[in-house]
């Protein structure tokens, strides 16, 4: 085979630092755009990023070149500069360190852009902490509360 071909999607979810609300509605959405753009420009396809005030999630495909910890690192590190640098807050801006992703078949890819896009109705009743063990439940990973949260 001459080429090499592939279309892994991606469900990514990370929080502010401590969960902070520090994501505001005036500029929420120019901020989806940024991370959206930052996978993009690093070979991998954006399809929609979403989220509430202490979290994001992005939906994507993965670039074949890039591995899911590479393009996660850039997106954080750049889009969190892209606050600190537009936003003008009271104290800097952080990502937390870590990330959950979860491999999405094609045939479920509908059905995550609809998760995102009800995201901030779904957190009227499941906090980001509720929402992130449901998913590790769901993808049977094991985690320590010790270390997941930051």
């Amino acid at each position: 085979m001459a080429q090499s071909l592939a279309k892994v999607f991606l469900h990514v979810i990370f929080s502010t630092k401590h969960r902070e609300p520090t994501i505001l509605p005036a500029w929420q959405n120019e901020l989806y755009k940024v991370l959206g753009g930052l996978a993009n420009t690093r070979g991998c396809q954006s399809l929609l990023v979403g989220g509430v005030s202490d979290h994001v999630h992005m939906l994507f495909q993965l670039g074949r070149t890039i591995s899911v910890a590479d393009i996660l690192q850039q997106i954080k590190s750049r889009s969190s500069s892209w606050v600190n640098e537009t936003r003008g807050l009271s104290s800097e801006f952080h990502w937390q360190s870590g990330y959950g992703a979860f491999s999405v078949s094609y045939s479920k890819v509908a059905s995550v852009l609809e998760y995102i896009r009800r995201q901030p109705e779904h957190h009227n009743s499941q906090t980001f902490q509720d929402e992130l063990r449901e998913w590790l439940r769901k993808y049977e990973i094991e985690w320590d509360e010790r270390f997941v949260w930051d």
